[in-house]
């Protein structure tokens, strides 16, 4: 008997990115030394950052299209959010500014995936 291996693009999965997403910035912020300064914007991080994914299970669950398209616009707007807190911590943390720039990556490829998927779904 023949066996025939059939290769499959990886699957991908954005319910799994973004928690992933929510979990980096969550031990990146353990790192953070704390102070008047970056005690707020670490809060702020961690808030938009792990909505994220919170949201996007949300939509997933959505009820309606409506509901969907909603869901997944905070989901945009807490990606765009967290590009700003981070951004904001590598000015507060100098020395943790290529850590920042990959996070920041990364949360501006959500907030466009994020944005597509609103262009796609429209107002019908």
């Amino acid at each position: 008997m023949i066996e025939y291996k059939t290769s499959k693009a990886p699957k991908f999965d954005l319910e799994e990115r973004t928690a992933k997403f929510g979990e980096r910035i969550i031990d990146f912020i353990k790192t953070i030394p704390r102070n008047n300064i970056t005690s707020p914007l670490v809060d702020q991080l961690i808030r938009s950052a792990t909505s994220v994914g919170a949201n996007y299970m949300e939509a997933d669950g959505a009820e309606s299209k409506k509901d969907f398209r909603h869901k997944i616009s905070i989901c945009k707007k807490e990606a765009k959010e967290s590009r700003h807190w981070i951004r904001m911590i590598a000015n507060a943390c100098s020395e943790r500014k290529t850590e920042c720039r990959v996070l920041w990556k990364e949360a501006n490829e959500l907030s466009l995936i994020f944005s597509s998927i609103v262009r796609n779904t429209g107002k019908k």
